[in-house]
């Protein structure tokens, strides 16, 4: 079997890569039945030189390949008939902006097998950038900070060689001695933004010891969904039943926003749950926010303030909640907004060494064992031009029915 890592060539460009050439190197002794070639790229963050020194194979020729690996979506100009790929399509939430893209793979007889669905049997995520976005998302946040209030004057990440050198570049900045932060969720995204904090060497302290005492030095609290929503009725929560109908539930956000000047987003946010907080609890007079990292970047959604993503070239904005618009960064009362929706993007390298580590762990075998945990077959999304019965449910979709 022959796989092949094609170029990405969708745009802002994405440097990142699915396998660094050591990476491919190790897979080729482990699995000698296996090929691997290497489709030139002028932005890739390893070189075309860097896999050929690796004794891989650097060709522009794709037809033969097997299996196709990429990261972003593929142009539909570009996708090869009757091949197997491997990218983030995102299309399983009916996204409108890929609908032609979904069409084109099912009239291309494409096996379409996309990461963000490659999950254990209980539907947990094995792969995935999500540390690198929460890392890069929290330090963009203090960066934020620092330029704001003319504290420090942290580089972009996307300027620093890996996170090493990202990670001394905090140890040079001095945060103020009453900042109170506040980190929402516990997956991959959370942990990563935690790392960050944990670095900083800031004191972490109990959700509720955060809302009810007061500190002498800067601390953070790590949220998760049963935190900040409580039942309407008033009877105690359950985090499984409100992962199945969050609609009994509102939101108890404000008792954090009462206590934080520093916001990071780091939850997963379901269809049908409460928002964090409204525009309308933005105005009150004990609405402490005025910094937000929101990693999750969902627009008009949860976090009132995000009202649209910001770019790596252009990463943040601030939010007048009176006006509710967007105004200048250090326009007084505002909230300060970092909102760049693919943070991986500024840690290349980390990005596609650690996304490479999961894809070599756990999707490989399942090409060398027969899929004997059924990897690839959760996460086959098309098969000989119609969609999987798993993924059915967005055949209106595809017909433009909805």
């Amino acid at each position: 079997m022959k796989f092949g890592i094609i170029k990405e060539r969708k745009n802002p460009p994405d440097r990142r890569v699915v396998f660094s050439p050591e990476k491919i190197s190790q897979l080729q002794k482990q699995y000698p039945q296996f090929k691997f070639v290497v489709e030139p790229s002028d932005i890739r963050i390893f070189s075309d030189a860097d896999y050929q020194n690796q004794g891989i194979e650097v060709s522009e020729n794709m037809q033969d390949c097997d299996v196709l690996l990429g990261v972003k979506e593929v142009p539909i100009s570009h996708l090869i008939p009757n091949k197997k790929y491997f990218f983030f399509s995102h299309t399983i939430k009916k996204q409108p902006y890929n609908r032609d893209l979904i069409k084109s793979i099912l009239e291309k007889n494409i096996e379409l097998y996309d990461h963000e669905v490659i999950t254990k049997e209980n539907g947990a995520r094995l792969i995935g950038f999500g540390r690198y976005a929460g890392l890069v998302g929290a330090y963009n946040g203090f960066r934020l900070l620092g330029q704001r209030d003319q504290l420090f004057d942290l580089p972009k990440a996307e300027n620093l060689p890996d996170l090493n050198t990202m990670k001394a570049e905090l140890d040079q900045i001095k945060l103020p001695n009453d900042l109170k932060i506040c980190l929402t969720g516990l997956g991959k995204v959370a942990q990563g933004a935690k790392e960050i904090l944990d670095h900083l060497k800031i004191k972490q302290v109990t959700p509720e010891n955060y809302c009810e005492q007061l500190f002498t030095e800067s601390v953070y609290t790590q949220i998760d969904v049963m935190d900040y929503n409580k039942r309407k009725d008033g009877k105690p929560g359950d985090k499984k039943f409100f992962f199945k109908d969050p609609s009994p539930y509102k939101s108890d956000f404000m008792r954090f926003a009462k206590e934080t000047d520093y916001f990071i987003a780091g939850h997963f946010y379901g269809d049908g749950a409460p928002f964090l907080f409204t525009r309308e609890d933005a105005k009150k007079e004990d609405f402490r926010i005025n910094l937000v990292a929101d990693v999750s970047c969902d627009i008009d959604g949860p976090v009132a303030s995000t009202i649209r993503p910001s770019t790596i070239a252009v990463p943040f904005y601030a939010y007048n909640p009176i006006t509710e618009q967007e105004v200048a960064v250090g326009t007084p009362n505002s909230i300060a907004v970092m909102a760049v929706d693919n943070l991986p993007c500024e840690l290349p390298k980390d990005a596609s060494e650690g996304f490479g580590d999961m894809f070599a762990q756990h999707v490989i075998p399942a090409f060398a064992n027969k899929d004997k945990e059924g990897i690839l077959a959760r996460a086959k999304m098309t098969e000989n031009g119609e969609l999987t019965a798993k993924y059915s449910y967005l055949q209106d979709f595809v017909d433009g029915k909805e």
